[in-house]
Parts: C-alpha cells; sequence; structure tokens
C-alpha cells in the first residue's frame, strides 16, 4: 500500500495577497489583484494589465545576500517557502534533513535578469554581465534556493511544463513521498513574468486581454462569453507535502490529503489545447483513478480557466467527458479570474485554493462572470462563493506544448 501524503504548510505571495492568511480572505471576499502594468513602458503593447504583487519587500523575511544573488521569481519562491516553513511547524530535530526534499515548477526562469544582462551586453559587450548572471536566470535555483535555506538534502528539482509546472511539481513530490524517497518536500510553483520580453511574447501570440485595459478589473473573466485572452501575473505557491504518519508523530496540523495525481500531453499544438479536451480529460480521469475515487466523488473543481476564447470551452469538454451527468453537479471555478495567470507559479496557488476551499468547505467564486457562453455551460460559482460540502476537489492546469497536470486533495480523515 502506497504511503499517504498530507499538506502540512502552505506560503505564497501573490497579487491577492503576500501571505497565506491575506491572500484567502481576498478570495473569499473576490477581490482583485488585476491593475494597469506600470513597471515599465507599455505604450507599444496591446495589453497593458497584469496580476500584480504590492507592498512586497523580500527584507520582511529575507536577508540583503539573498534579495542580491536571486532573481524576483527565486526570491517569490524563498519567500513564500519561508512562511510555508513556518505554517508547518517544522523544528530542526523533528525532520532528517536527508529525508526532506524540494520540487520546484517554473516556466520562464530568471527572465528579467536576463532581459537586463542582455542590455548590458549589447552596450558594453560579452563581459560586463555580472558573476551572477546564470545562477540567478536557472530555473533549478529556486528549489536549490530553498534546500540551502532549510538544508534539505533529499531530492531537488525544478520542473518546467510551462503553465502546469507547479501541479507536476506536487505530483512529482506526492510519488518521491509515496515511494519512501522522502518524508518531506516544499513543493508549488513561481514565477516573475512581468518583464518587456515576456509580454511581447504573449502578446504577439495573441494570448493576452487587450479589450479592458481601462478597466483592469475587469480583464480577467474565465468561461464568461466576453472574455479575450488570460492576464499575465507574478508570485508563488509553496506547500510542505509530507508522509502522513511523519506528520502525525510531530504532531503537525493537516489541510488536505493529497490523493491523485494525473498526467499527460495533448500532442496536438505547440499552445492551442485537443479542441475535444482528450488530453485534459485523460489527465482528470488519471487524478481520480489513482486516488482510488469514483467521478462522483469529487464535488469541486479549481479549474485552469485562464479567460481564453479557446482555453475555456476545451476545458469544460474534458471535464464533461469525464464526469458525465455529474459535471453538472460540479462547483468549477477560476481564481485566476482575481489573480491573473501566474504562469509556472498558477498551480501553487491554485493548489493552496483547493486545499483551504477543502478545509474551510467552502467553494471560491469565479470573478467577471455576467454571459453565459453556450459553450460553458457547467456551474462557474459567479461571483459569490459560498460553503457547501467538498469530500474531494481538483486543481486543474494545462500548459502550452499540450502539457496537463491534475491534483487531487481530499478531506483528511484517518
Amino acid at each position: 500500500m502506497a504511503r499517504r501524503v498530507v499538506i502540512t504548510g502552505l506560503g505564497t505571495v501573490n497579487p491577492l495577497g503576500n501571505n497565506v492568511k491575506d491572500f484567502w480572505k481576498n478570495v473569499v471576499n473576490v477581490e482583485n489583484g488585476i491593475d494597469k502594468l506600470t513597471k515599465f513602458d507599455t505604450e507599444a503593447y496591446p495589453s497593458k494589465v497584469a496580476g500584480i504583487i504590492r507592498d512586497f519587500n523580500p527584507l520582511d523575511r529575507l536577508g540583503k545576500t539573498d534579495v542580491r544573488r536571486n532573481d524576483l521569481f527565486s526570491l517569490y519562491a524563498l519567500y513564500a517557502a519561508l512562511e510555508a516553513h513556518e505554517n508547518a511547524g517544522i523544528k530542526e530535530d523533528t525532520v532528517d534533513p536527508t529525508r526532506m526534499g524540494v520540487i520546484i515548477g517554473n516556466g520562464i526562469g530568471g527572465l528579467e535578469t536576463l532581459e537586463n544582462e542582455i542590455v548590458k551586453t549589447t552596450q558594453r559587450g560579452g563581459m560586463a554581465v555580472q558573476p551572477l548572471l546564470v545562477p540567478k536566470m536557472i530555473s533549478n535555483i529556486a528549489p536549490g534556493a530553498i534546500a540551502i535555506r532549510f538544508n534539505a538534502q533529499g531530492p531537488c528539482f525544478s520542473i518546467v511544463t510551462a503553465c502546469a509546472s507547479g501541479t507536476d511539481a506536487m505530483g512529482e513530490a506526492m510519488r518521491l513521498i509515496q515511494l519512501n524517497m522522502a518524508d518531506m518536500v516544499f513543493t508549488g510553483g513561481t514565477e516573475a513574468p512581468l518583464t518587456p520580453i515576456a509580454l511581447g511574447g504573449f502578446c504577439v501570440l495573441q494570448a493576452l486581454s487587450t479589450g479592458r485595459n481601462d478597466q483592469p478589473d475587469k480583464a480577467s473573466r474565465p468561461f464568461d462569453k466576453g472574455r479575450d485572452g488570460f492576464v499575465i501575473a507574478e508570485g508563488a505557491g509553496i506547500l510542505v507535502f509530507e508522509e502522513l504518519e511523519h506528520a502525525k508523530k510531530r504532531g503537525a496540523r493537516i489541510y488536505a490529503e493529497v490523493a491523485g495525481y494525473g498526467i499527460s500531453c495533448d500532442a496536438n499544438h505547440i499552445t492551442a489545447p485537443h479542441p475535444e479536451g482528450r488530453g485534459g480529460a485523460q489527465a482528470i480521469k488519471m487524478a481520480v483513478e489513482s486516488a482510488g475515487l469514483k467521478p462522483e466523488d469529487i464535488d469541486y473543481i479549481n479549474a485552469h480557466g485562464t479567460s481564453t476564447p479557446i482555453n475555456d470551452p476545451v476545458e469544460t469538454k474534458a471535464i464533461k467527458l469525464v464526469f458525465g451527468d455529474h459535471a453538472k453537479k460540479l462547483k468549477v471555478s477560476s481564481t485566476k479570474s482575481m489573480t491573473g495567470h501566474l504562469l509556472g507559479g498558477a498551480g501553487g496557488i491554485e493548489a493552496i485554493v483547493t486545499a483551504l476551499a477543502i478545509q474551510e468547505q467552502y467553494f471560491p467564486a469565479t470573478r467577471n462572470y455576467e454571459e453565459p457562453d453556450p459553450e460553458c455551460d457547467l456551474d462557474y460559482v459567479p461571483n459569490k462563493g459560498y460553503n457547501g460540502t467538498i469530500r474531494a476537489a481538483l486543481s486543474n492546469s494545462l500548459g502550452f506544448g499540450g502539457h496537463n497536470g491534475i491534483l487531487c486533495l481530499k478531506k483528511y480523515a484517518n
């Protein structure tokens, strides 16, 4: 029998809050984390809004050396991991460092550092780059920095599957614990993509919302008929996954059980999902079955729900393929309507929402749902969340390249 895995720690910094308490409060209140992007001049860009972290001061938890040595995507991850560590109540003498791992998902690494150093080399030559360029830009430095901070000597690596990165990282963390390769893993996702090249890259793909630059709070509207693209966002969500008996032995609080994981590839197109939701359905089915559950056991889905014209109806099709008539009974919401899309960091903060939804028995809302789309015909918890029974839930992530990662969480019971 596979070892059971539970969630014992949560940490985040994202457009809805710089800690888990504020984040969850703002999710419940259906607040907006999207604003006009003023970090650089957006005059030439058709999309001018983003999910922006406010009042972030890394020195609140980190030292000056940490800030100097890390790109923003690593700082977000380390900052959130410190909260997760504290939240989990971890003491050095209760964890074997060789049994502690770190697996973090990230889509594009230290892009801000890379862009800045390219400007330097263009102006001053190749040897003008800072000595820390390489370690600041590589994706695996985020888990490396966390491992160094907590002396985590077990498995440590990064996952890069575009927008599914964070969820795939958590799925692999679950499997490592099940396979007895670790007792505890810091996992989740991080991203810092608010840079000129990233914004331009997604704009030329015509993936971003462009029609509500003067109403940023209305720009992200998953499953709504008037959606016109996703809103790029920044931040990190880090969770502590732990083997059940290990958690119980040290008296840890348990948010939810990590019950299943599904993974697949559409094998269809570099950016577009399979039009019939084939890959998403395959991963959803795998996640439910690997959890030892039936489709009718699932009560809530935190959808990928990006607010793009193509993704939302395809994800709806995938859900209906797996759940059949039960799909109409499910509550399905997208918290990207409040945060925007954190790319590789999305899975981390959405798993936090899913875990807290189970713990609090609360269905989070989809903000800005105003006009139903005939192609999106499920219950998307429009505009206002409410309490209800959640026995088990899914957190969906679907990425460029056809990557699908689905995490299944359930209410913990002895």
